[in-house]
């Protein structure tokens, strides 16, 4: 199989054209092409005029090897490499005491299923609920304002990456193109087939709801166990010479300890009591940077038109996306984060007397405004208090979000030309905010840190020159944006283990190691391994992350 790279095409091309550039590119007859399929497909919109299709294609050729040797100096033209997923062990017993997986979102889940691929039979631990009950407490929370801080955005089956765009594009490195087996897992599970080849795939809420229950009886076929409602509040440790930990169990709030030697922590970034239990109980933590911000709004029809000019509503395109970043006069860096084309703005607070904001899109993503946030990046030197610093200081700014939106989860909004102007916002203009229960008018300057306020309101003018009406007048902010990523770090050596404690393997967002849907599970992916050559006796060769 050969892997033909760079292959441009208009955007209205017929299959035809796809096979006449394929044999021109190659210089070869049409019958010497067994076979060919689509491994990624982008979309060149530099120029909005001639808006382009660019495809990766895999080609099965008579003569493969004459051909690679004639087209050796073509670096467009290789060898496709073995995307296939190869199981690093398999159980032959099943061993003394099941490994045991905290956390059900996007690494906790593919962690899960690569251990029950491999035959152990893995313990699944998720505080909150079932996806489709949880579903209905979230929907319930954005209706009726009433919050389960056990059930709700970031808790429960599926992980915050349930109510999101369900975007799956990564910039990790993937050698061993791991993203490849997420992808297809996901294909098993419902989601649509093309994700195995757009640039940018994303498959939306509803999707993802059913997507997580199939795997879940996947896992379960394979003797997998999954326990929901079922919060750790404590580790079992038992302390060896060297003053380190190791693993011995697991306790949970109904007081019941699940007994063994290894526990993969994927617990998400909103996990704080987690933390803190852990910093208890002397594991090693760290404070890391992570951004804060808010959610901005304009009509998906402005950004349409940015990107795509007249070819904006083609069919092929749907809605169009944005990444920006400016580097500011303070020394801040500002930029897009998690955009939601055709989306809306989340109510995603996981506690009490706190106001967080999301992004959300389904499928069609065909809803009026354009989401994203746009935030700046802080470190542990604007935290400085310890390692859990980052998290006393997100809630700090989550509480003055839930003040200025009058303290019952309505978030706090103002519209741009007013936030620039440094006066509050007394009326909407034509962006109606989508942000559910609702919403209230303000100054959002008290709901994050000064050097923050002056970071975006350098940022949106700058985006302006980029995309034309970004900083429009009636274009809305929503405060806060706190959770981009975890504010803590569970550091983790070769074997993918804690630092000082042995046989917990933290994983995923929450310990650091992940942004996202996709990195997630590839950490998920690669953490599982680990377990299983731990569980068979075995060093893992590979380095960690």
């Amino acid at each position: 199989m050969l892997r033909l790279t760079e292959v441009k095409l208009p955007l209205d091309h017929s299959e035809d054209a796809m096979r006449a550039a394929i044999l021109k590119r190659l210089g070869i007859a049409t019958n010497e092409i067994v076979s060919y399929s689509i491994f990624r497909r982008g979309i060149d919109a530099r120029k909005s005029a001639s808006i382009a299709f660019i495809y990766t294609l895999d080609i099965e050729v008579r003569n493969e090897p004459e051909l690679l040797e004639r087209l050796q100096h073509d670096r467009h033209v290789a060898p496709a490499p073995d995307t296939t997923y190869h199981f690093v062990a398999q159980a032959q017993i099943h061993p003394a005491h099941r490994p045991v997986v905290i956390g059900t979102g996007p690494c906790g889940l593919f962690a899960g299923l690569i251990l029950a691929q491999m035959g152990l039979r893995p313990i699944i631990l998720e505080r909150g609920k079932a996806v489709r009950e949880r579903t209905k407490d979230t929907f319930g929370f954005w209706k009726e304002s009433i919050l389960n801080p056990e059930s709700n955005v970031q808790f429960g089956e599926g992980g915050a990456g349930t109510f999101s765009d369900g975007k799956l594009y990564s910039q990790i490195k993937d050698p061993r193109h791991y993203g490849r087996k997420v992808l297809t897992e996901f294909v098993k599970a419902g989601a649509p087939p093309e994700i195995l080849y757009a640039s940018k795939p994303h498959i939306g809420t509803f999707r993802l709801v059913a997507m997580v229950e199939n795997m879940r009886e996947t896992i379960h076929a394979l003797g997998g166990e999954t326990r929901f409602q079922c919060r750790v509040t404590d580790i079992v440790l038992e302390k060896g010479r060297d003053g380190d930990g190791q693993m011995r169990g697991v306790v949970l709030a109904g007081g019941e300890t699940i007994t063994t030697d290894h526990v993969v922590l994927a617990v998400g970034h909103s996990a704080r009591d987690t933390f803190e239990m852990l910093h208890e109980r002397g594991v090693y933590i760290e404070a890391k940077p992570f951004s804060i911000g808010f959610r901005i709004e304009h009509p998906q029809s402005l950004i349409d038109r940015a990107r795509f000019g007249k070819n904006a509503g083609h069919r092929l395109l749907g809605a169009a996306d944005y990444k920006l970043v400016h580097h500011c006069r303070n020394g801040r860096s500002v930029y897009s984060f998690c955009m939601c084309p055709g989306g809306a703005v989340v109510a995603a607070a996981s506690e009490p007397g706190r106001v967080v904001t999301n992004g959300m899109s389904q499928y069609s993503r065909n809803e009026r405004n354009a989401n994203a946030g746009i935030v700046v990046g802080i470190t542990p030197a604007d935290y400085p208090e310890g390692p859990l610093a980052g998290i006393a200081f997100q809630r700090q700014w989550e509480e003055r979000a839930f003040v200025a939106g009058g303290s019952n989860y309505s978030a706090p909004v103002q519209c741009v030309g007013d936030f620039l102007a440094g006066r509050p916002s007394t009326a909407l203009g034509s962006v109606v905010p989508s942000y559910t229960p609702g919403v209230r008018l303000t100054d959002l300057s008290a709901c994050i840190p000064d050097y923050a306020v002056e970071a975006i309101r350098e940022a949106l003018p700058a985006f302006d020159k980029e995309i034309k009406g970004f900083a429009m007048h009636d274009a809305v902010l929503t405060a806060v944006e706190t959770r981009t990523s975890s504010p803590i770090r569970i550091k983790r050596n070769d074997m993918f283990q804690s630092l000082n404690t042995h046989g917990l393997f933290p994983a995923g967002e929450g310990a650091g190691y992940a942004g996202g849907i996709l990195s997630a599970a590839v950490d998920g992916i690669e953490v599982a391994e680990a377990v299983a050559l731990s569980m068979a006796g075995r060093l893992q060769t590979t380095s960690g992350t």
